[in-house]
């Protein structure tokens, strides 16, 4: 008898909890609903119901304080009015206008911009004045004249060393540009240790200074004298000019080998075309722009080389630098010198001007097909 009234108490208090349980969540529920809502007064309304009914007086008095304290703040927020109130200055921040150092530095920028170019470029002008200059000094300018124009080639020690100048400049310009390309193409399919070495050795004679290098290829040279005392004058120059130039050549290459696709080369033998055909059909034309580039710079350099070439020379071969070099130790100068100078850099100007207006109309006879 006892277990049956057991049992009975048991399932009342199970039927009591399933009532109160739905209560419960419907309480909760209204309380999530409410307090979704912004209405402030309302949420501390439900949680006092909710929440403070069963805490004793003081803590309820609290309680009310700060819902009393809160509803204020929530009425004074509502009645604020930016009008009512100083605003800071962008001074009081600390803020500091920069106007008048602006416009300073803007015209001090052009100035230097201004004379930076005057810089580069005053030594053309000053040949430029000087060639039409109608006496051989170099301190006077005593009239206007193209006589130095006209017998430009008069002197035949100038006509010498202009010859040798270029003949040297050419034939090593030429022999970089070949050598410089293989190197350049050999060393992209090289390993990275073999490839960063290789970039290391090719640096030194760029990091080296001239005097530097023409004094070390002077020793050099020196030991083969026993067996070729003539050797000093062209050989000795090209040579010289082909170590400094070399890496230029390089170094202008191998960026565009990285530009490429690297199955090129291996897409052209799958095909059946031979390595050197190879290289020449497919490698070279991807990368001519980087030759082309090279092959300039290396002209150029060796062209104005001077300190280089002056510990090499010998046997009476001088090439144009020192030839100035030689001649500009009296008061006078030949003028013609003035007028090949300013004629050149005239040429290379123009040629300058021509080549970037051609490629522009091609790539712009490019777009227009396409």
């Amino acid at each position: 008898m006892a277990t049956k009234d057991k049992k009975i108490e048991e399932a009342q208090e199970v039927k009591e909890t399933t009532k109160k349980a739905p209560s419960e969540k419907r309480k909760q529920k209204n309380l999530e609903d409410i307090i979704k809502n912004d209405n402030s007064e309302q949420n501390l309304a439900i949680e006092r119901k909710y929440f403070i009914d069963d805490e004793d007086e003081e803590t309820k008095k609290a309680h009310e304080e700060q819902e009393q304290a809160y509803v204020l703040e929530s009425q004074q927020a509502s009645n604020y009015n930016k009008d009512n109130y100083e605003r800071a200055t962008l001074e009081e921040y600390g803020y500091i206008d920069y106007k008048v150092l602006r416009v300073l530095w803007k015209i001090a920028s052009k100035i230097l911009l201004i004379f930076s170019i005057f810089m580069l470029y005053i030594g053309v002008i000053v040949i430029a004045i000087q060639s039409f200059n109608n006496t051989d000094s170099t301190t006077t300018f005593a009239g206007f004249t193209f006589d130095n124009y006209i017998h430009m080639f008069d002197k035949k020690s100038l006509n010498d060393s202009i010859i040798n100048t270029f003949l040297t400049s050419i034939t090593a310009t030429a022999l970089a540009t070949v050598i410089g390309t293989f190197v350049g193409v050999g060393a992209y399919f090289l390993p990275k240790k073999w490839k960063q070495a290789l970039i290391m050795f090719n640096n030194v004679p760029l990091l080296n200074a001239d005097i530097v290098t023409g004094i070390s290829l002077r020793l050099i040279f020196s030991l083969f004298l026993p067996f070729m005392p003539t050797m000093f004058g062209f050989w000795t120059i090209l040579i010289a000019n082909l170590y400094f130039i070399l890496p230029y050549v390089i170094l202008s290459v191998m960026p565009k080998m990285n530009e490429i696709d690297p199955n090129l080369l291996d897409a052209s033998l799958d095909l059946g075309v031979k390595p050197v055909k190879s290289l020449i059909k497919v490698i070279v034309p991807a990368i001519k722009g980087g030759i082309f580039s090279g092959m300039v710079l290396a002209f150029t350099i060796s062209f104005e080389d001077f300190v280089v070439g002056y510990y090499t020379t010998g046997n009476g071969f001088n090439t144009l630098s020192i030839w100035i070099y030689s001649s500009y130790g009296r008061k006078s100068l030949f003028p013609g010198v003035y007028a090949f100078s300013t004629a050149l850099t005239f040429i290379m100007i123009v040629g300058i001007l021509l080549y970037n207006f051609i490629k522009g109309r091609i790539k712009k006879n490019e777009k227009e097909a396409n």
